[in-house]
């Protein structure tokens, strides 16, 4: 099975771990990335041919699968060439990260009907698929209310690495919330229609100089966010206070669904440890089912009895069990045209939602989700 890929990053040759996992005749024929260089093939295999192009890499090799893990403001631009040719899409996430390019991608997607797989695999996680058989249930009776949430204990990534510019993130809520909106949208069942927003930063600012790398600040040893010394050191680089670090460090959102119910969503960056949390409660009349990513639990509290039903899930690798599920839904969309389980179509909501997110926190306005 010859696969292209477009962007081979460190997210990319994960995915494609796990590909090879369930598939070990997959093989990488081809690759778009002019910061691959020949050699950097990490199985013992021979380097991949590179290309100018998806075009060039097509016509080639005759791939089976393209694979894009370009930084995010790149995915709707390679998207835009690879949809055309028909050939089982797998995309990262976001799948666009301005207005602009939402909007092209989607015209695109009416277009054409090429099979894509987008990278949101909480939603095929162990955990999120027990709480949507859950809800699904009629447990806690229909789904009246959300309380959302996530405090990212390794959030110094989006201060000190390449994640600080927002040209090429788009924002925290499409780097984050995106996979979150998704699967609050999954499990509830129900279509956003508006949103409200808004963020802050209150920590990870400063004057420090800007480009100022932690290895060359004279308080490396003393700065709770110094990366020297540490596993992040070559990664991570830069100074989470200079002046020039982008980002909000925390956000919330207000989402009204149709039929009147609403969910809150808040995530944080500069939580740390045991403070760590992601997931959240959906409320019926009947009961209350929460979980939580970090700890691997799922509550069930009964309103009328005096009942409390628990699941405990152990962490595995990739998200609960979702970069595999993906991985395998993508090669089963390759091998027998099945439907994919993360759709073009939910990948566009998410981001609309998000993008919507953030142009509400700009303007202090409410958005209607259309």
């Amino acid at each position: 099975m010859k696969i292209g890929v477009i962007g081979y990053g460190s997210r990319i040759k994960d995915v494609i771990r796990v590909m090879r996992k369930l598939n070990p005749d997959i093989v990488i024929a081809g690759i778009v990335d002019p910061r691959y260089a020949a050699g950097d093939a990490t199985d013992g295999s021979d380097a991949p041919p590179t290309f100018s192009s998806v075009d060039e890499l097509v016509r080639t090799i005759g791939p089976d699968g393209l694979m894009i893990g370009t930084r995010c403001s790149l995915h709707t631009q390679y998207a835009l060439e690879a949809l055309p040719t028909g050939i089982p899409l797998y995309l990262e996430k976001p799948v666009s990260t301005t207005m602009e390019d939402w909007r092209r991608l989607k015209e695109a997607s009416l277009a054409y009907a090429t099979p894509v797989v987008v990278s949101h695999p909480l939603r095929l996680t162990t955990i999120v698929q027990q709480v949507k058989d859950i809800v699904d249930s009629g447990t806690i009776g229909t789904v009246e209310h959300i309380q959302a949430v996530n405090n990212v204990p390794y959030g110094g990534v989006y201060y000190h690495s390449w994640y600080r510019d927002e040209a090429e993130t788009g924002g925290l809520f499409l780097q984050k919330a995106t996979h979150d909106f998704d699967y609050l949208n999954y499990v509830a069942g129900r279509k956003a229609v508006a949103v409200t927003a808004m963020t802050s930063k209150q920590v990870f600012k400063g004057n420090k100089p800007a480009g100022l790398k932690c290895m060359e600040c004279e308080e490396n040893r003393t700065c709770a966010e110094s990366t020297v010394g540490t596993a992040e050191e070559e990664k991570w680089p830069y100074c989470a206070f200079a002046e020039d670090t982008g980002n909000e460090d925390s956000g919330s959102a207000l989402i009204r669904y149709e039929g009147g119910m609403h969910a809150s969503y808040t995530q944080n960056f500069f939580a740390r440890r045991k403070a760590a949390s992601r997931g959240a409660r959906f409320l019926g009349y009947k009961g209350t089912v929460e979980f939580d990513f970090t700890t691997g639990l799922i509550q069930v509290f009964h309103h009328h009895k005096a009942r409390v039903d628990r699941y405990e899930f152990e962490h595995g690798e990739g998200h609960f069990g979702g970069d595999e599920r993906l991985a395998a839904n993508f090669l089963d969309i390759i091998l027998t045209g099945a439907a994919s389980l993360s759709t073009l179509e939910d990948g566009l909501i998410s981001a609309r939602m998000c993008l919507l997110a953030r142009q509400s926190a700009e303007t202090q306005t409410f958005q209607t989700i259309d």
